[in-house]
């Protein structure tokens, strides 16, 4: 089996991101193995790794936006916002019916400005939140801009519990919509059965457990950029670093960044644009210890 490329993995519940990297790297006989984008400990569902030389790729896919499924539990609310958490407050809640969560849950559909939680892993002073969270400490965090691209409310599970679909961009914290929502009731609200179902092109239905996994090539982590196929004599010039002009006999279609291939069709590099010209940012042709580099 090639050491370099995506795998998709189902990730199982009581499971921390860190501990589906490890199993890989039994599993493949590597090091070389990283994820993109954490999912929580609790939350099941699709992880994406990169193995060997294409973990420098993880950047392009842990920005692609993310699917999820879970259910919002009305009238608890929680220290952590999920079922994981204590108790910190109640409220009576019953007489909100499906109506009234669609309705509400379709109010924060768009872009909107999130606040992290305390249980995340954002950094705040050199020191992630959820450190300082089991340290008994809670600071001022800056909301952040996201997207919601979708919050559908399915259906009721039991009362007063419902299961969603949420497409958002990278970065938005479901357990804290989940909040919000409740908030936005009239009450109180958290997550339970949180499962990740795509993130980007890569769909639970490719995922399999760290034990089954295959590798799909390099260029899978950036099939969503414009490709640029490039022949022999331009593929040894981009092994080395080279910088090629956008409107040169291999044209740069757009504004990048662009996914660069070579004439067996595996992936060579990924450019960025630099006025009329393309500069590599991550070459995976050449020097196999190469990230970033110009010429």
């Amino acid at each position: 089996m090639s050491t370099d490329g995506v795998a998709v993995v189902d990730k199982p519940a009581g499971c921390t991101s860190h501990d589906g990297v490890a199993r890989a790297r039994r599993h493949l006989g590597t090091r070389k193995v990283g994820h993109a984008g954490t999912l929580d400990p609790d939350a099941t569902g699709v992880l994406v790794l990169g193995v060997g030389r294409a973990t420098r790729l993880l950047r392009y896919v842990g920005d692609l936006p993310k699917s999820y499924v879970g259910e919002v539990v009305l009238g608890v609310a929680t220290s952590t916002l999920d079922a994981a958490g204590e108790v910190v407050a109640t409220a009576d809640m019953g007489g909100v019916g499906l109506e009234d969560v669609r309705t509400a849950a379709a109010a924060m559909v768009g872009t909107i400005r999130q606040v992290p939680p305390m249980v995340s892993a954002v950094q705040v002073g050199g020191r992630r939140l959820h450190e300082l969270a089991r340290a008994g400490v809670e600071v001022e965090r800056e909301a952040r801009e996201v997207v919601v691209r979708r919050f559908d409310v399915e259906g009721d599970v039991e009362p007063g519990v419902f299961r969603v679909a949420v497409e958002c961009s990278s970065g938005t914290y479901v357990r804290s919509l989940a909040a919000d929502l409740g908030e936005g009731l009239g009450g109180v609200a958290h997550l339970r059965a949180l499962r990740r179902t795509a993130v980007g092109p890569f769909g639970e239905d490719r995922a399999r457990p760290v034990e089954e996994l295959d590798l799909l090539p390099p260029l899978a982590a950036v099939g969503h950029l414009p490709e640029v196929v490039v022949d022999e004599e331009v593929a040894s010039l981009v092994g080395t670093g080279r910088r090629l002009d956008r409107a040169g006999p291999v044209p740069f279609p757009g504004d990048g960044p662009w996914a660069v291939v070579g004439p067996d069709g595996a992936l060579l590099a990924v450019y960025r644009a630099d006025g009329a010209r393309a500069r590599p940012e991550v070459v995976l042709a050449g020097d196999p210890g190469r990230s970033t580099t110009g010429g």
